[in-house]
């Protein structure tokens, strides 16, 4: 691997691991601030929704933003205008202006994470591919982890929490001024549309997809439903960081796993243990097995994102990497939407133990629908 490709693989991994502080700060802040307003669950479900929303919404002007102006400028623009959104919320009333600012949000968000991913994607080619983006996906949850434990510091009241995340993302951008990728900028072949991506990997993007739904319900839900259990504020942070911390031990076996086994099988696996450790949760809680059983659940859920990377890393490049990981944000943000609803709709028609118990009746589906496919496709190399 060349100095300029490593240069360009660590800048990456910096800028969207300090972007990832950041989202896992929004989260949980605006669910506790609007769960202690008296906000009902669901309603706090079709807010969360809106960040998805933004996410969906932002697909099909990504690769036209790379083409007009640059991968490097795209980013960088992006990541500025979130910080100025992130600086809005204490400044307007919650709760109908938040929609807006989240919709808002998430549209910017999503351009500088899928540039930046795509990038982490192409620079970490090889034989080590699936262990490089496993301990890039450890390190952006353990960024993910930082940002709810802030909340136990700055608390939910007032500007500071939202000034710490603006600051932050600011700078994400630092470390992109070293990035440097003439092929992505140079390159004169239309983008493969996100409908023709789709018809490509369905595989991935459904794996994408459940993914998202159980990664929103719990960044979005699991700290209003410690509260809801029992738990004072700082400890329903401190559950979600256990719940996003589990990559930072968990993910490089999971990366040694997919280079040398069928992907297909090791993302069934991730959804087995996800699905179980979710239904286990309600029968755990307030016990120090809670921990362990949030972290094993975090990390495997990421897993089948990671293995859903490296594959993506393997049979697409250029224009079409990039319309990729930006059809993977497109998925997440479909996924994430239904998880909000979902966790929200749950919370509200069964108390707060619908929350897992229906994360756990989707994973069902997504373990299913995996070996099924496995079953029809053609058996992938170990």
């Amino acid at each position: 691997m060349d100095r300029q490709r490593i240069i360009n693989l660590l800048a990456a991994v910096a800028a969207i691991t300090v972007f990832g502080f950041t989202f896992g700060l929004m989260f949980p802040l605006l669910s506790l601030i609007m769960e202690s307003r008296g906000i009902p669950s669901d309603w706090i479900g079709y807010n969360a929704a809106m960040h998805p929303a933004g996410i969906m919404l932002s697909v099909f002007f990504i690769p036209l933003a790379v083409r007009r102006f640059g991968a490097k400028r795209a980013v960088i623009g992006s990541a500025l205008v979130t910080a100025c959104v992130i600086l809005c919320y204490p400044f307007f009333p919650v709760f109908w202006w938040w929609f807006g600012l989240r919709v808002l949000q998430g549209f910017f968000v999503s351009i500088l994470f899928a540039i930046s991913e795509a990038w982490i994607v192409k620079f970490s080619e090889g034989a080590w591919r699936s262990r490089i983006l496993a301990l890039y996906t450890s390190i952006l949850a353990l960024s993910f982890g930082g940002g709810p434990a802030v909340i136990g510091f700055t608390g939910i009241e007032g500007a500071l929490p939202f000034i710490v995340g603006a600051v932050v993302l600011l700078f994400a951008t630092l470390p992109i001024f070293f990035v440097k990728d003439e092929e992505v900028d140079s390159e004169d072949e239309t983008p493969l549309s996100v409908i023709a991506f789709a018809k490509k990997a369905p595989i991935l993007l459904f794996a994408v997809g459940m993914f998202a739904i159980l990664d929103a319900a719990n960044l979005s839900f699991l700290p209003v439903y410690a509260v809801k259990k029992g738990f004072n504020q700082e400890m329903a942070a401190l559950a979600l960081t256990a719940f996003v911390l589990g990559n930072t031990v968990l993910q490089f076996p999971i990366g040694w796993c997919a280079d040398h086994f069928p992907k297909r099988w090791v993302m069934a696996g991730c959804g087995i243990l996800s699905g179980a450790c979710s239904f286990l949760v309600p029968f755990v809680f307030g016990t120090w097995m809670l921990w362990p059983v949030l972290t094993v659940m975090g990390a495997t859920a990421a897993g089948i994102y990671t293995v859903a990377l490296a594959e993506l890393g393997e049979k697409f490049s250029g224009h079409e990497l990039v319309t990729g990981t930006a059809s993977f944000s497109t998925m997440w943000g479909l996924g994430a939407l239904a998880g909000s609803l979902a966790a929200g709709w749950s919370m509200a028609g069964f108390g707060p133990d619908g929350l897992p118990f229906s994360m756990a009746a989707v994973f069902l589906v997504f373990i299913v629908s995996v070996i099924a496919s496995n079953g029809r496709g053609r058996r992938a190399p170990a």
